[in-house]
């Protein structure tokens, strides 16, 4: 229990503390995020003393009805905090105690902050995982409704940044849900790693009192229960994995982002957005901005930081709990919220993003088709080396003559090849063109519609 200064550790000390130092140790700013996790914890930590012999029944209800007025005053607002609350252990503990008295003082016997903080951490990161792909799931799941309803539009892709073949605009939707739902997958996996038990390991040696971490595990719903107690108070792998997963996810919705700020300028003209998600200029008024996606390109940032800082901060520790781990709070706090906003806004940003079609249609061009041509040689027969070469030759000719590739004359071919007869026209049908992409996986309409069921029945299976 604390002690007379209030600190759950004050007994071997003389003297208060300096108060630079008093701030400077305290975390209660930000792990107050933790109260209600915290509660969770030591009610199931009550009936495991309880299990053990330590607390007699009536002990152990006074303590539950204690955490539930202690929970009670988080949810309404109306806890107060003490100059002398570190953290949210000392606080829950401190009010526990002006509630129910001297017998508050049982509840830490056999428990540590090291295990406790890991516990509570796990607890509240394995809620807001769930959360978090919730919205990852409803981002995704409204692209593929957007893919769907725009099948049948086409416009250039890219690559280099250079037009390269014409595809559906479909095609590239669904190209950012597929990347979206690895990190969905990746997310699930992290939470199952999360969702191990570390109560019950102390300080650093265990248990010594009899306590069941069955029970515990069974009584926080874990999967499954930490081997080692060195291990289970000081590894932070499962914050590392989600602060890298966040890295991950933002790596891909910021390279989402930066497609569509190019596809919204003048010079592109694809895509508008809705003004719910733009804002203008202070200086010039025909300005329309793209201030969501730039936010979400510069958020990705700052997630990279909290994770490189992280990994720093790990790297260097001796064995077990140090004080250093109290940065890990910040970091997930932070990315979590972020991660938050921007799943959200860019969930309003795709589902209220208005196509350009004729722009798209407009911004095809034939020599896009060139590949296309050479695809033409090699169902003539042609090795497809001789066909890249024969099409690049086409290429060159029409440059010279300063016309588009279609424009080059039948003759004009045949003296490139006589493979070339009057069916070469069917090549500059951009229709044509994507359709031939049939093979799983491709742009054409068939394999469009094979992506959008593979990503309907992922999703459903990670709602299941």
């Amino acid at each position: 229990m604390a002690s007379e200064s209030g600190k759950l550790w004050g007994g071997r000390f003389v003297g208060s503390v300096d108060p630079i130092m008093e701030k400077f140790n305290s975390s209660i700013t930000y792990d107050r995020h933790l109260w209600e996790a915290d509660v969770q914890g030591s009610k199931a930590y009550s009936r495991g003393l309880e299990k053990a012999g330590l607390l007699t029944k009536a002990e152990m209800d006074q303590i539950l009805h204690g955490l539930d007025k202690v929970a009670e005053e988080w949810a309404q607002g109306t806890f107060k905090l003490n100059p002398n609350d570190e953290d949210i252990h000392t606080a829950n503990e401190r009010r526990l105690k002006e509630l129910i008295g001297e017998t508050a003082g049982k509840l830490h016997t056999g428990r540590s902050r090291n295990d406790q903080v890991v516990t509570d951490l796990r607890l509240w990161m394995r809620q807001n995982c769930s959360t978090l792909s919730a919205l990852l799931c409803e981002l995704i799941r409204t692209m593929v409704d957007r893919a769907e309803a725009e099948r049948d539009v086409l416009f250039p892709g890219y690559t280099h940044l250079q037009r390269a073949q014409p595809i559906r605009w479909s095609h590239w939707i669904l190209s950012h849900a597929v990347a979206l739902t690895r990190d969905s997958e990746r997310l699930l996996e992290v939470r199952k790693r999360i969702n191990v038990l570390p109560l019950g390991s102390g300080a650093i040696a265990g248990n010594p009192l009899g306590v069941d971490r069955e029970l515990l595990r069974a009584e926080l719903d874990f999967e499954a229960i930490t081997l080692n107690s060195m291990d289970a108070t000081s590894e932070r792998d499962f914050v590392a994995e989600f602060l890298f997963w966040a890295s991950l996810c933002m790596t891909h919705l910021s390279r989402m982002a930066e497609d569509l700020i190019l596809y919204g300028t003048k010079e592109f003209s694809f895509v508008q957005l809705s003004d719910a998600y733009s804002t203008g200029s202070s200086l010039m008024p025909q300005k329309k901005n793209p201030d969501s996606l730039e936010l979400i390109r510069s958020k990705a940032g700052r997630v990279f930081g909290r994770c490189a800082g992280l990994l720093m901060t790990l790297k260097g520790l001796p064995s077990t709990y140090n004080k250093d781990l109290q940065e890990d709070k910040e970091a997930v706090f932070e990315v979590s919220d972020t991660m938050s906003a921007v799943l959200q806004v860019a969930t309003g940003v795709i589902s209220t993003l208005q196509i350009h079609r004729e722009n798209m249609g407009r911004a095809l061009s034939p020599d896009m088709l060139a590949t296309d041509l050479a695809y033409y040689l090699v169902r003539k027969g042609m090795p497809f080396r001789q066909a890249h070469e024969a099409s690049g030759k086409a290429v060159f000719m029409a440059e010279t003559k300063g016309v588009a590739l279609n424009q080059l004359s039948l003759q004009e071919l045949q003296t490139i090849s006589p493979l070339f007869s009057g069916d070469v026209n069917h090549v500059w049908d951009y229709g044509h063109s994507v359709e031939q992409y049939e093979a799983l996986g491709g742009t054409a309409r068939s394999s469009v519609d094979w992506q959008i069921g593979q990503l309907r029945a992922l999703l459903r299976a990670q709602q299941a």
